[in-house]
């Protein structure tokens, strides 16, 4: 029987540089001293080491690993499973129902719940080691990995930090290290064929996801972030038909909003210019289309929406705790804790070489081993004081970009006027939703420009910072990246959202930046371009990720492949093409050392959009939700067809990422409040019918909410070149006392009433979300009753298993003891003595020292 290919390592035959040959020679015997059996298949200039574990290392291993593994049942505990079982009846109807939208049982049998315990060697009759399936392709991946990963590749004692898989491919001695495919993913009856067939094909789109398939092909990392993104994409469905529901409200009621109908018939009011010298007056009719496209998004149903999704993100984090803690338990990993780190090879390299000359060694309490490290106020304080600077730096510029979009927006209002007449209501609608996403374009543009920018700065500056662990890197990278893409894609949607319109000042005495005035909003506020600045960013980012994650792969596969056929004699190579799968492999795309990163900062900035700013667009849920149901099926079918197989690692969580969840969700409550109260006419309008109508209605609202102004107290610069003369007096969006009045120009008391209630409603707000948060928190454990009772029930069923095993072991020893053999021939009373003291082993004391040793 031909031995199983668990691992290969590729290097190329002309790469003798830096002594990589001695390298590769030393890590070689290294390898096949810890009982690996290494052959080595060359073509060309390609040599493929492939890499098989016998089951001596793989059980040496799985109890180094403190690995949890399936134990062997007895046939009367099997019995009495099958008929506790029986109560699943009643579910049975059930899983009927919605039998539809379920995966396919005959091609992925549900897997029966295994007992599992820790692995050690000298309780090797506890586990079912003899079969083929008991140590799995995924654990055999993650113990050959972590061997190559402590491996030396060097005979010179001094070189202690010349070790590891890692650090041999930077150097370029191994151009390749990866586990295998179990086959094509277009034919044949591989479990690779099966999730590509059954799993990630669009068709499949409704059907539930095979996770525990998933996690036998990808790892538990992996299986574990289709999890998390399945049970996203499920909440998402309430949350969508909600914020359908509530812009269908708008919809609906839109021609009898009181505040959009009066603008619609305001052909008497005329407004003052928008921008210096080339604008002209306009008449406040001009905007109907605008303000019954705000209704839709500005409507009471905001504020219920607004609420819900406060209590939605708490639920579905809350939620998913429950849920991955199901998970984690059925894949033996509830007790599961990483052991100390060992030193990540991009510090050692780092530290030996750069900082040669500084670095000291010290002792490990943990392992005991001895590392390298660089005195922290000397060295590392300096560059992380340097990574932050750069880190502001960058924020800045992404700062700068968005106001420069800003001008953009403020001279092409300019131009527009300058070239146009204001008389043509359809040119005037033209300018508020053509500019506006034209704009909204151009930011898409630059935000999408400098993320790779970013992205490869942000590398570079966390390698600066001399992390030790790769844990450590790769929290300081993703909080960095985050950082960075927070401020890009969010920037430009706080400045609509809180800045824009909020200081301009009035026509006689404008706020202006650096000369130019402000930009303002319409009567009705900003909220209908926030929603365009929404929906072009978010659904723009996801259609060009989900265009880019399928070509950019399908584009680097050809050119490997072409790589590769040009390296290779094509007569030679093209043999083992459809034959062997290491070749077939080698030609996939590497994951690289930030493996899941991308898929979820792409998915956590979606989260950012669908609550902070959900208020402003409702939609942005059902967005969301049709992003995820092709994301799933595109990730799942990048992974299968483009990438090498990935080395499982054991996770317990979705790690920083549920702190970034956390912290957004607290921020949305904040964001959420502050539009409702001031990127929305809810507050004013309330105001005005409970303090200033007579009848409590909005009827006069409108007129309520403009000032007048005397065109006569224009700054010199401001409507000089008016094309309409005879204008005497001209309105704007403010609460200002008008010109003949004893104070003119000044704030009038209603506005002060309209800010306290403002402020009101946003700490009244917080309050009352942040109670019900803390309630569903409180009322939802992180681990139900039912898994509780589980998790008893199971330690139970393993501690009686591994009673009667060592009972029946101990019995077996001492039958065949001289000692017993003596006493059987002492008759009747010496058998009942020994039947006596053979029942002391059922005793409290030894089971509880058995069990304990065994726990």
């Amino acid at each position: 029987m031909d031995k199983s290919v668990d691992f290969v390592l590729v290097w190329l035959e002309d790469n003798k540089k830096n002594g990589a040959e001695n390298k590769r020679t030393c890590f070689e015997g290294n390898l096949a001293n810890e009982g690996l059996e290494l052959t080595e298949e060359v073509l060309d200039k390609f040599h493929f080491v492939k890499i098989h574990a016998p089951t001596e290392v793989l059980a040496r291993y799985c109890e180094i690993l403190k690995l949890k593994m399936p134990i062997k049942v007895v046939e009367e505990e099997e019995k009495e499973e099958e008929a506790f079982d029986l109560v699943n009846e009643v579910k049975g109807w059930f899983r009927m129902i919605i039998s539809f939208i379920d995966f396919d049982k005959k091609i992925f049998p549900t897997e029966e719940s295994k007992l599992t315990a820790e692995f050690a060697r000298d309780k090797d009759y506890l586990f079912d080691i003899d079969s083929p399936n008991f140590f799995t392709s995924t654990v055999k991946s993650c113990i050959i990995d972590f061997i190559l990963e402590r491996q030396r590749y060097t005979d010179n004692p001094s070189a202690v930090y010349d070790v590891g898989i890692n650090q041999l491919l930077l150097d370029g001695v191994y151009a390749a290290a990866y586990p295998l495919h179990d086959g094509d993913y277009r034919r044949g009856n591989s479990l690779r064929s099966k999730l590509y067939r059954e799993w990630s094909t669009l068709k499949n789109w409704i059907k539930i996801q095979p996770i525990d398939q998933i996690k036998d092909y990808f790892g538990i990392k992996h299986a574990l972030y289709f999890a998390w993104l399945g049970f996203y994409t499920h909440m998402l469905i309430p949350a969508s038909i909600i914020g359908l529901l509530c812009f269908i409200y708008g919809w609906i009621t839109l021609y009898n909003n009181k505040l959009s109908e009066d603008i619609c018939k305001a052909e008497d009011i005329v407004m003052c210019p928008l921008c210096d010298e080339t604008c002209d007056y306009w008449k406040l009719s001009e905007t109907c289309t605008f303000a019954r496209l705000e209704y839709l998004f500005d409507n009471p149903a905001t504020i219920f929406f607004a609420t819900f999704m406060s209590f939605w993100s708490t639920l579905y984090l809350e939620l998913w705790k429950r849920h991955s803690s199901a998970l984690t338990h059925r894949w033996g990993l509830a007790t599961f804790d990483l052991s100390a780190e060992p030193p990540r090879p991009g510090y050692l390299a780092s530290v030996s070489s750069k900082y040669r000359k500084f670095v000291k060694e010290k002792v490990n309490v943990i392992t005991q081993l001895t590392e390298p490290y660089v005195p922290f106020w000397k060295i590392r304080v300096p560059n992380i004081v340097l990574s932050f600077s750069i880190v502001l730096l960058l924020i800045s510029t992404a700062i700068g970009a968005v106001f420069a979009v800003v001008f953009y927006r403020m001279s092409a209002y300019s131009a527009f006027s300058f070239f146009y007449s204001r008389d043509d209501q359809t040119s005037y609608t033209y300018t508020v939703i053509v500019i506006p996403t034209t704009a909204a374009v151009i930011n898409l543009i630059c935000v999408t420009i400098l993320n790779y920018v970013y992205d490869k700065l942000a590398v570079y500056l966390t390698e600066l910072e001399l992390l030790r662990t790769q844990t450590e890197f790769e929290d300081s990278l993703t909080l960095k990246i985050y950082l960075f893409q927070f401020v890009n894609y969010y920037t430009s949607i706080f400045y609509i959202a809180f800045l824009k319109g909020k200081f301009v000042g009035y026509p006689s005495k404008y706020n202006r930046i650096f000369g130019f005035r402000q930009e303002e909003c319409s009567p009705g506020g900003c909220l209908v371009e926030l929603c365009i600045q929404l929906a072009i960013i978010m659904v723009g980012k996801q259609t060009l990720n989900s265009i880019l994650e399928m070509v950019v792969p399908l584009f680097y596969k050809m050119y490997k492949e072409f790589r590769v056929r040009t390296g290779l004699k094509k007569e030679e190579f093209q043999p083992y093409v459809s034959v062997n799968q290491w070749t077939e492999d080698y030609k996939l795309l590497d994951w690289g050392p930030r493996g899941l990163f991308v898929e979820y900062l792409e998915m956590i900035i979606q989260y950012g959009f669908i609550t902070i700013f959900v208020a402003a667009f409702p939609l942005a849920p059902l967005f969301a939700l049709i992003n995820n149901i092709l994301e799933m099926r595109l990730d799942a079918q990048k992974f299968l067809k483009f990438y090498r197989r990935p080395v499982p690692r054991r996770v317990k969580n979705i790690g920083v990422w549920y702190t970034i969840l956390d912290v957004l969700n607290r921020i949305s409550v904040i964001t959420n409040a502050l539009i409702i109260a001031f990127s929305t006419n809810f507050i004013p309008r309330l105001v005005y019918m409970m303090i200033v109508s007579e009848d409590h209605s909005d009827t006069g609202f409108l007129n309520y909410t403009l000032a007048y102004f005397d065109t006569k107290d224009f700054e010199v610069r401001t409507g000089s070149h008016s094309r309409s003369p005879n204008v005497t007096m001209c309105r704007y969006s403010e609460y200002r006392e008008p010109p003949w009045a004893d104070r003119p120009y000044k704030k009038t008391l209603i506005f002060w009433h309209i800010l306290a209630a403002r402020l009101a409603f946003i700490v009244v707000f917080q309050n009352v979300v942040s109670f019900v948060t803390l309630a569903i928190d409180w009322l939802i454990p992180d681990i139900s009753r039912k898994l509780k009772d589980e998790m008893k029930k199971e330690t139970f069923l393993t501690n009686e298993i591994i009673i009667k095993q060592e009972r029946d072991r101990a019995m077996k020893q001492r039958s065949k003891s001289p000692v017993v053999r003596e006493r059987k021939k002492l008759g009747r009373n010496g058998a009942l003595n020994d039947r006596r003291h053979t029942g002391d082993w059922h005793s409290q004391d030894f089971q509880s020292n058995h069990v304990e040793s065994q726990l």
